[in-house]
């Protein structure tokens, strides 16, 4: 068990690696003096890639012009091109071709490659290269440094990281505007880590106090980067040279240059690591919904057989699912307990959601929109801000991104470890991640880090090891039950009535020529516990409670930045044993994958919570100290932690796949659906196979992932069952037969999504990838709505969506987001196909939901909605949207970058792979 102290945890954590005194070594001190030569090790066999383009600054001026007339600011594009090339270019791929379609990710600029070199200050410059425009910040003093990388990031991200610190801090509308998206947008995430001032303050405080040298050095480091920004934004505001958005927000007036670009403070650090947390880093909760959906099979079923139906959909430890550490290794976590004690499962009927909006005022009632007097050069920009800066469900949604490929030594043909891995982050033009390379004392690494909190590379490499990582995605929030005294407002804390705290945010808005929103306001409202925040209210057993929601990162927004220093240091991780290590500090939900020219390596981390005796993840739970995690504190929310040698890991395994699927034996999924067919299965199939093959290289693997990166789930694991059982007997109607062998034609072919000539934009198998589409909805509802029931089927689709196919607008940036195949039903497809069929199934029910057991009634629906199907037409499968017109099927799967300000870029070919993506392979080692 680990507390959540810097002394405790390192000591266990020294424990459970045997590194001794190594993990106590000092920092590296700052110098004056030129650092070192950095040797990079990996000669030449570092790629990279991160679209649109390095720049994502943009002046008033440049917007004007490339709305007017094409134009784009230098780097804004320039890596789109590559990125998107490779889908039809991956077949014929080589090792030496893969510069065709990445950077170069050597350390340093090449001198007759230099495009221009910024001194800030004298002890730092910033070189960027002619071909993307990336930053190479060298320091010769650690401050000096982490200014650089400060200032660099204004150079190319200023106005998103003003958007983000805003969206941390729940004041998008007061900041952006009042669209309606924006007021969704900040309502879904606020109550999701609502802070005072003084909380980010004594979050920053903490980290400098209980996590020794290396938290003083981070805090240190924080500071000198905002005061980079802060550099860059009061120059780029004097010299007229910031963001057009903030004009076109109304911040600066483009004549007087009155107004101001508020400064940046290091507690914006943390609301903006609350933001890149709550999307990528979390993982749990949902504890409400789950035992409202065992209330509804209970009463279909009974108790007893209600129970099993639903932990057969649960599928909390499949034993057909694929697994990241596949060596047989089990790491026991949250799994269901054999004597469960202390469940607070609602009266069936009682939960009611917890409001948040109070006093909406003006436009926040009426939605309307009085768009502003504009200039007539800004009319080609007014109201592009009226449908949000950002999709509404941006926090709602569920987030299941990145994947890694990563083969060991003794299965390439180098003799050294190969990695193709990366973060799936969504589309965003400026991009969230900002790629950079930082030099100076104590740091020496290339990649990327999220815009604002770019102090350190968060996935990248080093001068002879790279690492990246994967939402995990395990279970660190729990719901309690608190039952209520006095009023609404006040619980039962430890025995004491003691009230809630009220947490409040107002927020209003003018109409901007960005945003033609009626001026309006409103009031944003929860409830704080000892347990948590206020989310639901309802009965147990008659009794009045509130559910909270807590989860342990709570109050520790940015305490991984130490973490991310380790990782950035050559002197801290020289092997796999220390990346670990460095991994292990690192407090949110994450896969970290790792690989030099020795050893491939892999880590979970979190703050796992250690939970009482008996108490079961998947439920809430009663709200008394015997239910409570182990020595819970809740004035800092603190509380022993799983020690690291019981998160999944792993050094040497044969090979690692991993796209936010299960990580190990007993590490309990915390969503439901994580079973047999998981689209990291598109990536386990191809790499096992090179494996068997020997001698793979990075050309090969990169051809895999981009292979699996066009392959549609459905079609390569599911459809082939599908397709057996319609053709257990003759198929006669036309129709329908047509549909058959046009799937059939597509499964032969692999059953991708991707263009028959590069830029046609016209699918190899249009007709089938439309049936496919428009199928499978009605074939999961005719498949298992019959037997559950509408009330039950309703609540089991609650927890777990029934599709995410690429023209679904789901993912990070609504619809054309890249991501795919996450989130659906097909586990649980294929499970009951295959118990039809007779074939051997672990882990489902004893008679198949489709038909109710009757295979011919099973396949009569099969083939009534594979006819309805095929019936619909492109428009009615692809309705259309801003972007497309109806029926046009590539453009409906086609990424599209999210304009955060003025500039708007092409669509590129669908592909469901990283958004920063490396291709390494180390051939020495320090």
């Amino acid at each position: 068990m680990r507390p959540r102290t810097a002394k405790l945890r390192t000591a266990v954590a020294a424990t459970v690696f045997a590194l001794g005194t190594a993990l106590l070594a000092p920092l590296p001190q700052a110098t004056a003096a030129d650092p070192a030569p950095v040797t990079d090790y990996c000669t030449g066999q570092c790629n990279d890639i991160l679209p649109p383009g390095e720049n994502g600054n943009a002046t008033l001026a440049a917007i004007l012009a490339h709305r007017a007339l094409g134009t784009r600011p230098a780097h804004s594009a320039d890596q789109m091109g590559p990125y998107d090339a490779l889908a039809a270019g991956a077949g014929s791929l080589t090792d030496a071709k893969l510069s065709d379609f990445f950077n170069d990710a050597s350390f340093g600029v090449p001198g007759d490659q230099v495009e221009s070199v910024t001194r800030p200050r004298d002890d730092v410059s910033i070189t960027r290269d002619k071909k993307t425009g990336v930053p190479h910040i060298k320091g010769t003093t650690r401050y000096g440094t982490e200014f650089g990388a400060g200032y660099a990031a204004g150079q190319d991200r200023l106005w998103l990281m003003d958007l983000f610190r805003h969206i941390g801090r729940g004041e998008l509308t007061s900041f952006a505007g009042g669209a309606l998206a924006n007021q969704g947008l900040e309502q879904e995430f606020w109550p999701q880590a609502p802070y005072t001032e003084a909380d980010l303050q004594a979050q920053v405080d903490s980290i400098s106090t209980t996590q020794g040298e290396r938290g003083k050095q981070a805090m240190a480091d924080a500071q000198a980067y905002v005061d980079g920004i802060n550099s860059y934004r009061q120059k780029s505001k004097d010299g007229r040279y910031f963001p057009g958005e903030y004009v076109l927000t109304g911040k600066i007036n483009a004549i007087t240059n009155s107004g101001e670009i508020q400064p940046f403070k290091v507690t914006d650090m943390i609301a903006l690591a609350s933001v890149v947390g709550g999307l990528f880093g979390g993982g749990g909760g949902g504890e409400v919904q789950s035992a409202i959906s065992l209330l509804a099979a209970q009463q279909k079923y009974g108790v007893a057989e209600g129970t099993k139906v639903w932990e057969t959909f649960r599928m909390r430890n499949d034993p057909e699912a694929t697994l990241t550490v596949h060596d047989g290794t089990s790491f026991p976590y949250a799994g269901k307990p054999a004597d469960p004690r202390g469940a607070a499962l609602p009266d069936p009927g009682s939960v009611k959601s917890e409001p948040l909006v109070y006093d909406r005022t003006g436009g926040a009632k009426t939605a309307a929109r009085t768009p502003v007097k504009a200039p007539a050069k800004l009319k080609p920009l007014q109201g592009m801000y009226d449908k949000g800066v950002l999709p509404a469900d941006l926090f709602s949604q569920k987030k299941g991104m990145s994947n890694a490929l990563v083969v060991s030594g003794q299965h390439t043909a180098s003799g050294n470890p190969v990695a193709v891995f990366g973060p799936q982050t969504g589309y965003f033009l400026p991009q969230l991640l900002m790629l950079q390379e930082l030099q100076g004392p104590g740091i020496s690494a290339r990649g990327v880090s999220f815009a604002g909190v770019g102090m350190y590379i968060q996935l990248g490499r080093g001068q002879d090891y790279a690492w990246s990582a994967t939402s995990a995605g395990q279970d660190i929030t729990d719901t309690y039950a608190v039952e209520l005294c006095q009023d609404d407002t006040h619980y039962l804390y430890r025995g004491v009535c003691t009230p809630m705290e009220k947490m409040e945010k107002t927020n209003s808005w003018t109409p901007t020529v960005a945003d033609s929103s009626a001026a309006g306001s409103y009031r944003m409202q929860v409830w704080r516990t000892n347990y948590g925040i206020v989310t639901h209210r309802a009965t147990v057993g008659g009794k009045p409670v509130a559910y909270t929601s807590l989860r342990s990162t709570y109050r520790h927004e940015a305490d991984s930045i130490v973490g991310f220093q380790m990782l950035n240091d050559p002197s801290y991780v020289k092997d796999a044993k220390t990346f670990q290590q460095a991994a292990d500090h690192i407090g949110y939900a994450f896969n970290w994958f790792y690989a030099d020219s020795r050893e491939a390596a892999y880590f979970n981390s979190g703050m796992n919570p250690v939970r009482a005796a008996g108490v079961d993840a998947s439920f809430p739970v009663k709200a008394e100290q015997a239910y409570e995690w182990k020595n819970f504190d809740p004035a800092r929310n603190t509380m022993d932690l799983t020690p690291a040698a019981q998160h999944p890991q792993s050094v040497g395994q044969d090979y690692y796949v991993s796209w936010n699927n299960k990580q190990a034996k007993e590490f309990t999924s915390a969503g439901f659906g994580n079973g047999p067919v998981h689209r990291v299965d598109l990536l386990e199939d191809r790499v096992a196979a090179l494996v068997k093959q020997g001698g793979v290289t990075r050309a090969s693997l990169t051809r895999a992932m981009a292979q699996a990166a066009v392959t549609d789930l459905r079609g390569e694991d599911v459809l082939p069952e599908l397709l057996k059982m319609l053709r257990s007997k003759p198929v006669t109607d036309p129709a329908a037969a047509q549909a058959v062998q046009q799937l059939e034609s597509w499964s032969a072919a692999g059953t991708q999504r991707k263009e028959n000539a590069q830029s046609s934009h016209v699918y190899s198998h249009p007709d089938a990838v439309r049936i496919m589409d428009a199928w499978w909805p009605l074939l999961v509802e005719s498949e298992f709505k019959p037997a559950l029931g509408d009330d039950l089927y309703a609540k089991l689709t609650a927890n777990l969506s029934v599709d995410q196919s690429p023209s679904a607008s789901q993912g990070p940036t609504g619809g054309h987001a890249g991501s795919a195949f996450q989130y659906g039903w097909w586990s649980y497809v294929d499970k009951d196909i295959r118990t039809v069929l007779g074939q051997p199934v672990k882990g489902w029910l004893p008679k198949s939901l489709c038909g109710s057991g009757d295979p011919g009634a099973c396949r009569d629906a099969l083939l009534a909605t594979l006819a309805q199907a095929a019936a619909k037409t492109p428009a009615q499968v692809y309705p259309g949207d801003d972007s497309c017109s109806a029926g046009d099927q590539w453009c409906a799967d086609a990424i599209i970058h999210r304009p955060l300000g003025g500039l708007k870029f092409w669509p590129m070919q669908w592909q469901n792979r990283p958004t920063y993506q490396q291709v390494v392979e180390f051939p020495s080692h320090r």
